[in-house]
């Protein structure tokens, strides 16, 4: 994953149709063709002015945003964010997504939450609560799982939270399929969910906690 700039758009990890029928094919491709290509666009127009982070990661720019002349916070976290947002929303897809985790997650994920259908329902519960754009995630902090939300391309790094899992309430995201059907959506976004992925997330968040008792 290109991580520093410039960025790149890489491609995605399946074809737009592979999450058919639950996230279409068109949809797919405007997000990341378009929407996410002209956040990356931004951010590297940005970071032209700004050679002193250019060598950063992408999450370490989010987490830096003091480092950043003022005139340029709003526009980069705007556009990092972005970036960031949509990627991590991305990896955590695929075609044969849906089957619930196992090991450490499934085992937090039970304690946290008492069931996998009831940890389903709060997470979709929060992703209907954000009014007009934004994200709803499951987060680490100090070995907790928690469920939050964040307006438009805003992050949880910035809150000292893990991110582990996003789901994308934008319009984009689901207009041209469910229209304006958020909810037929959730539902149909979590048959996709690569847990795989997420559990790797949440173990080496675990790891990098255990490590330091102020987490990232």
């Amino acid at each position: 994953m290109n991580n520093c700039y410039p960025f790149v758009n890489t491609p995605l990890p399946y074809a737009f149709d592979a999450l058919e029928p639950y996230i279409d094919a068109k949809t797919m491709e405007l997000h990341h063709n378009r929407h996410l290509q002209t956040y990356i666009d931004n951010l590297n127009k940005i970071m032209e002015e700004c050679t002193h982070l250019q060598s950063l990661p992408l999450e370490t720019m989010l987490c830096s945003l003091n480092r950043i002349p003022k005139p340029l916070q709003t526009s980069v976290a705007n556009n990092a964010g972005g970036v960031f947002n949509h990627r991590f929303y991305f990896e955590a897809m695929n075609p044969n997504g849906g089957t619930l985790p196992d090991g450490r997650l499934r085992d937090a994920i039970l304690s946290c939450f008492g069931s996998f259908g009831l940890f389903q329902a709060k997470l979709k519960e929060a992703a209907l609560s954000v009014f007009g754009s934004g994200y709803a995630w499951l987060v680490l902090r100090r070995g907790q799982l928690r469920i939050t939300t964040t307006p438009n391309q805003n992050t949880p790094l910035i809150r000292g939270l893990v991110p582990l899992l996003n789901v994308d309430v934008w319009e984009h995201a689901y207009y041209l399929k469910h229209y304006n059907m958020r909810a037929a959506y959730l539902d149909d976004w979590f048959r996709t969910v690569d847990y795989t992925v997420v559990e790797q997330r949440y173990n080496h968040a675990f790891l990098v906690e255990k490590a330091s008792p102020f987490g990232l």
